[in-house]
């Protein structure tokens, strides 16, 4: 009787271990997912990905005008939350999450936050969270929405660690890409609150700059035979690509046979991070002493500040190969 009580306890322990595997990292994601399909791909793989917690979904805004070129609505926020809603009501997941809009438009000072439902969502729930259990806010386009809920309450910082996918190179980074902005797109989309989170904050950073975000191409070859087969939802995200190659193609830029996911390295540094001594491992970052953003968008060298992860290899392997065998499960299910 004592050596079947042993064994029924243990048994017991293993299954609250496991079941406290189950939820293992707690992400705010914030994108614009009216714009780039990038977005759509890393909500898909992230809402597939069972040991994360997805506490919010904000959706964020391009430039705040009309004919940014995803879309000619200036009510982007929104229409961000719908697309978002649209692949979420695919997958059969509608309503599983909360779904609000940020801004409606970039900011226009770093002392001015834009306040929103995506500002006040973030504020919400990095309260719940602790420096040693944070939350990640997961940020694919412009810092807005990140910015602002730091400007109106900055003691959640210590609770969050921002990773952004923008900014451009740095000096021990790849060359520039030919005919290259100065300033990255996402940094552009509002310089002023690329001040707020680097220059204002001491919130930690986890950054992956344009030559990495470039890294993550994926093939159209690999688009049709891997994931458009994958019901609804590997059908939505496939056509939005051949939509946007479509676009550009009518517009005389040829496009060539990949896309970059630049957005998946989000799923990739929070949601496939190593059991044991919890990291994403797998992918390269320089420690780096954070810059100071200058109103035109440039770095500028500040030796004394905080140390931030500026990710220069990202292990595309891992990242799509989990992305396509989760699209093929879910189909199966």
């Amino acid at each position: 009787m004592r050596r079947l009580f042993l064994s029924l306890l243990t048994l017991l322990v293993f299954a609250a271990a496991a079941n406290a595997q189950v939820k293992k990292v707690k992400v705010l994601i914030d994108n614009d997912f009216c714009g780039d399909p990038d977005g759509l791909f890393e909500l898909a793989q992230h809402a597939l990905s069972p040991t994360t917690d997805i506490v919010g979904i904000v959706g964020g805004h391009l430039t705040g005008k009309a004919n940014a070129g995803f879309t000619s609505r200036s009510d982007q926020a929104t229409e961000s939350v719908e697309k978002a809603n649209s692949l979420l009501d695919a997958m059969g997941m509608k309503g599983k999450f909360v779904v609000v809009a940020g801004s409606e438009t970039p900011m226009t000072s770093a002392d001015k936050a834009m306040d929103s439902p995506g500002a006040r969502l973030i504020i919400s729930e990095a309260k719940k969270c602790s420096p040693d259990k944070p939350l990640y806010v997961v940020c694919g386009a412009a810092l807005t929405n990140i910015a602002s809920a730091l400007l109106i309450d900055p003691s959640i910082s210590k609770n969050v660690i921002v990773v952004w996918i923008g900014g451009q190179e740095y000096s021990f980074g790849a060359v520039p890409p030919p005919g290259y902005s100065a300033v990255e797109y996402n940094l552009n989309l509002s310089i002023p609150a690329g001040q707020v989170v680097f220059n204002k904050s001491d919130v930690r950073i986890w950054q992956v700059p344009r030559d990495a975000y470039r890294q993550c191409l994926f093939s159209t070859a690999e688009m049709h035979a891997a994931v458009k087969p994958c019901g609804k939802t590997g059908a939505l995200l496939s056509n939005a690509i051949d939509n946007v190659i479509s676009k550009c193609e009518g517009f005389g830029i040829p496009m060539g046979e990949v896309y970059v996911l630049g957005d998946s390295p989000l799923v990739l540094l929070t949601s496939l991070q190593t059991g044991f001594e919890a990291d994403p491992s797998s992918s390269k970052w320089t420690p780096t002493p954070c810059p100071k953003i200058d109103g035109n968008g440039a770095y500028q060298p500040n030796p004394t500040g905080r140390i931030i992860r500026v990710y220069t290899q990202i292990d595309t392997r891992l990242m799509f190969n989990d992305m396509v065998a989760k699209l093929q499960l879910f189909s199966k299910n």
